[in-house]
């Protein structure tokens, strides 16, 4: 529906072309306080460029522009071109850059596996990775909290999606892939993604470390998928045995190059993004003991051996993971749409090539819909339902993350099977802030927790 309200969007004046690099580094290194300035400054909904800059950016937040932008047409606004940031990730054959007809052909191979009966063999799978990892956690002794809920998530990640059972090439993979991963993780690292034009190889460059690991992970990969072609197993449960045994409309299987493709974007979709989810649930589980004693009055309620599927029916546990991922959403801001013929969103006329971020981070802190939205208040999401344009941790509308599902159930049973087992506390009481690790935030590596106690484990 078109407005009939024909208003300009508001933004930063023209400056020179030093203060908007300035800007873009504070992005970079300061991504919430920029987001925050800029609502501040300009209002909801807001434009990023300067304003004779073609293409415009612009960012929406208002639940009025983010229904437009989900429920728009696809010859209207393009997601996977506005994806290009991450080409050299994950490859051209990725869900994230497909358009149209590809794009939809593959969500829908790729959906059976992140729901329904699928779910519950994943369970065994992520209770034994995390029991392997917290196994090491001992009375007195303190672990970094983030890098180990990565090592729980890119295992589950090798297991669950690359079918890849423990031995030689599950480590190999498991190494280099974090190696990869970690080239990304600061402000410094994020930089060669936002400015192609440092994407160049200068022999022991940042960006040529990256290639030289990239192409040791294909290898692997290609290795692996080698192996499977001659020796295919039906009763594979994996989502590689799921992509490998699908066709296209005409009969033709995945070539071994779009395989790789989609195995290296979930890997990049669900790693770094739950392992961040994790890092911020438990740091605010050892912050505020309220919260604290009413998960684990409800863990104890469920009583010993309990069934995966009743963990991840917890209403506190599900509202803890929802207040997480509402307060740091890991993804600040859902794939960029742009504008492929005039449309107006909220009342903006926008013409083409108009890049569109919807802005997930400003959605989730509206006083309006979050009354005191900086606070940690899991009750909120018992209290009342929020709509998909307002609560949107996963992105929206055609593009929302497949793995949604998948990821809120590694989430708590994690959780469960940490708080269930150990008493925790700060290492260090300074707050924790967030800080960029690729296209994602998540809490500084400082983040630590010291073991204080041993409770009586309800999965005995």
């Amino acid at each position: 529906m078109v407005s009939t309200s024909r208003r300009s969007l508001n933004g930063p004046p023209q400056t020179s072309i030093w203060q908007r690099r300035l800007w873009g580094l504070r992005f970079l290194f300061q991504p919430l306080e920029t987001i925050e300035a800029r609502r501040k400054a300009y209002g909801d909904d807001y434009r990023v460029s300067q304003p004779d800059a073609k293409p415009p950016l612009v960012y929406f937040s208002s639940p009025q522009a983010l229904e437009a932008i989900f429920t728009a047409k696809p010859e209207q606004l393009s997601a996977g071109q506005g994806n290009q940031i991450l080409k050299e990730l994950i490859g051209e054959h990725g869900l994230v850059l497909l358009e149209g007809a590809a794009h939809q052909q593959q969500r829908q191979l790729l959906m059976p596996p992140f729901h329904g009966d699928r779910m519950r063999s994943y369970a065994q799978v992520i209770g034994h990775i995390t029991a392997k990892v917290i196994s090491a956690w001992k009375i007195g002794t303190a672990f970094a909290v983030r890098p180990a809920m990565q090592s729980i998530s890119l295992q589950v990640i090798l297991r669950a999606v690359f079918g890849l059972e423990e031995g030689q090439r599950y480590e190999q993979l498991r190494q280099t892939m974090s190696r990869m991963l970690d080239g990304f993780g600061s402000p410094l690292g994020a930089m060669f993604l936002f400015y192609p034009f440092l994407q160049k190889e200068w022999g022991w460059s940042p960006w040529g470390k990256f290639l030289q690991r990239r192409q040791q992970v294909d290898a692997l990969l290609y290795a692996e998928i080698r192996d499977r072609y001659h020796q295919p197993d039906n009763g594979r449960t994996d989502i590689l045995a799921l992509l490998m045994a699908a066709r296209d409309p005409e009969g033709h299987p995945m070539s071994a190059v779009e395989l790789r493709d989609e195995l290296i974007t979930l890997l990049f979709a669900g790693h770094e993004t739950t392992a961040s989810a994790l890092a911020w649930a438990l740091y605010w589980l050892v912050s505020l003991p309220d919260v604290q004693t009413k998960l684990l009055a409800e863990i104890e309620a469920l009583g010993a051996g309990a069934d995966p599927m009743a963990i991840a029916r917890l209403p506190y546990l599900q509202a803890v993971c929802q207040e997480t991922l509402r307060l740091y959403p890991i993804a600040l801001s859902a794939f960029p749409r742009i504008v492929k013929q005039p449309i107006d969103i909220a009342g903006y006329p926008l013409e083409p090539g108009t890049v569109i971020m919807p802005s997930i981070y400003l959605a989730h802190h509206r006083e309006s819909v979050y009354p005191e939205p900086k606070q940690f208040r899991p009750e909120r999401f018992l209290e009342r339902q929020y709509s998909p344009y307002e609560y949107l941790p996963f992105g929206g509308g055609d593009r929302r993350c497949i793995g949604a599902a998948f990821a809120l159930f590694e989430m708590k049973l994690v959780l469960y099977g940490i708080m269930s087992k150990f008493e925790l506390s700060l290492v260090n009481s300074r707050p924790v802030r967030p800080i960029r690790r690729g296209i994602t935030v998540s809490p500084s590596d400082h983040l630590s927790l010291r073991v204080t106690g041993i409770r009586h484990d309800h999965r005995a």
